[in-house]
């Protein structure tokens, strides 16, 4: 949705790697958001984003206006249920209905054999691809790794909201995570001994407020009790006036996972 960082950097550099050509979609779809300031707020600093394109050799930028995406009233849209139940689709009515619909408008758009998406949001991840097997689309759909700060925090476009002092005490939410990763590589099977020990982390920041922070199976995202398999370990934290996700991936002790 624009706002370009290092972590989309990332995702046109393996897009190259595998593809002759690249093309980069950039568009803040107002479909998927709950909040009209939180759309109005979102950053659009088109010329930048695309000198940034330009500089790591992208084909085709697609940066359509709302009128062209939504020329008239939309009837028709994409549910994605079950992946889409819990976490962000629990917090967030509808906000997966827009994503699937508007990720479905640009692949028939576009038409790429590849689309390429962060697993910093694993849970839209999953919704994509789900969508795209069900619907038979001709597209592979590729995650790729999320991107950090040196301190951990995850990039994202919505970080530059951050005053100095929320910046300094976000990357609590990685450390957090990474904590409860590590002690399902231990041996740990209760998701909720996961998530109390992971929660107590936030208790002395006062800035901070945690939304959710569930573990939920790696593939359709739904919250468990007992951790047999990959896990998602995954939250969404307000810092101050800014809502940061975040996730990391990792398997219980013994299991290879899915």
């Amino acid at each position: 949705m624009g706002a370009l960082h290092a972590g989309h950097g990332r995702l046109i550099e393996v897009a190259r790697r595998d593809s002759p050509s690249v093309a980069v979609s950039i568009f803040v779809n107002p479909s998927q958001f709950n909040q009209s300031e939180d759309y109005l707020r979102y950053p659009r600093p088109l010329e930048t984003d695309l000198a940034f394109c330009a500089a790591r050799g992208v084909d085709v930028v697609f940066a359509p206006p709302v009128e062209e995406m939504y020329p008239r009233p939309q009837l028709a849209w994409v549910d994605v249920t079950r992946i889409a139940d819990h976490m962000e689709g629990h917090f967030r009515p509808g906000h997966f209905r827009g994503v699937a619909t508007v990720v479905l408008k640009l692949l028939q758009i576009v038409q790429p054999e590849r689309a390429y998406f962060g697993e910093k949001d694993a849970q839209q991840l999953a919704v994509v691809r789900r969508m795209v097997k069900d619907l038979n689309l001709p597209v592979e759909v590729m995650g790729v790794e999320t991107v950090r700060e040196p301190d951990g925090l995850a990039l994202s476009s919505r970080n530059q909201h951050l005053s100095a002092e929320e910046r300094a005490i976000a990357p609590r939410i990685y450390a957090a995570l990474r904590d409860a990763a590590e002690r399902i590589a231990e041996g740990e099977t209760s998701a909720e001994a996961v998530r109390h020990r992971a929660l107590a982390a936030f208790e002395e920041a006062p800035r901070m407020r945690v939304e959710y922070l569930e573990i939920a199976d790696a593939e359709e995202m739904q919250p468990v009790e007992s951790i047999t398999g990959a896990v998602r370990v995954a939250a969404a934290v307000w810092v101050g006036q800014t809502r940061l996700i975040d996730n990391v991936r990792c398997v219980a002790r013994g299991s290879t996972g899915p």
